[in-house]
């Protein structure tokens, strides 16, 4: 197989390797175009056809409207469960109840790195993108260079920011008796749990008490499901990235974005 640049030259046979399970591609006889059929274990899934995208490939799958740009993904289009339709509407409604709730807020927090992180930035958004909470934060902690290059939030932009404990009664005020809904919420529930319970001197209670005040949601495993890329290797759908610029504010909005995209699904119900 030559580069993927020009899959409209690859050979007729050849074996990719997706999620470690190996995937036999055939192009028909009849044919010179970037089509191939697709075969797990000598079994036919389906087909794949490359269309030519400002220079990079476009894998329309066959039997939907989705294009893909990794091939590896229109893959794991094939390979969806049978169950995925009944479970994507189940995430579409899911979504349209969040978003039907008056007390929705999408949180995002930016942090001093991956490992025990601390908060930077954290923003609150309502249901209509407007913002009701967004300050940086002085970590009182090391930032990690990796973590800088990513959000661009630098020590010196923290300096004069208020600590965690000084916003707490408006977070507070804020959060409390609300939806809150995140994108990987155990990293940013988790953020919220070192901060409260650096602040409580270590009572893992009152940290838990106040979280239990906040009803989370996560929209990262929904939105998994939604886009729907299934990976054998680890027996479900594959997590998306958010996507954002790493702004607590654009990513918060940007998660409200994506509730309505699921939300909007159309339902394949005859009833």
């Amino acid at each position: 197989m030559v580069t993927i640049a020009d899959p409209a030259q690859w050979e007729d046979l050849f074996t990719r390797t997706v999620d470690e399970q190996p995937v036999q591609f055939v192009r028909p006889a009849d044919t010179d175009r970037p089509v191939w059929a697709v075969y797990e274990v000598a079994v036919y899934v389906g087909s794949v056809t490359a269309e030519a995208d400002g220079g990079r490939p476009l894998w329309r799958v066959q039997g939907t409207r989705e294009a893909h740009r990794d091939l590896d993904d229109a893959i794991r289009v094939l390979r969806r469960p049978p169950s995925w339709t009944r479970e994507r509407e189940q995430v579409a409604a899911w979504a349209r109840r969040l978003l039907a709730d008056k007390t929705l807020l999408a949180i995002d927090v930016e942090t001093t790195g991956l490992e025990n992180a601390y908060a930077v930035q954290i923003a609150a958004v309502d249901r209509a993108g407007a913002v009701v909470f967004n300050e940086y934060v002085r970590p009182n902690a090391a930032l990690e260079p990796a973590a800088v290059a990513v959000h661009g939030i630098t020590p010196d932009r923290l300096a004069q920011a208020p600590a965690f404990a000084e916003l707490l009664p408006r977070l507070s005020d804020v959060l409390h008796g609300r939806i809150a809904v995140t994108y990987k919420m155990d990293f940013d529930c988790g953020v919220f749990e070192r901060e409260l319970r650096r602040h409580h001197h270590g009572d893992a209670a009152a940290a838990d008490a106040w979280l239990g005040r906040v009803r989370w949601e996560d929209a990262m495993v929904p939105y998994a499901v939604w886009r729907g890329l299934w990976s054998v290797k680890r027996g479900t759908y594959r997590n998306q990235p958010l996507g954002g610029p790493h702004d607590a504010v654009a990513d918060a909005r940007l998660l409200i974005a994506k509730l309505e995209q699921m939300a909007a699904t159309p339902s394949t119900s005859p009833w």
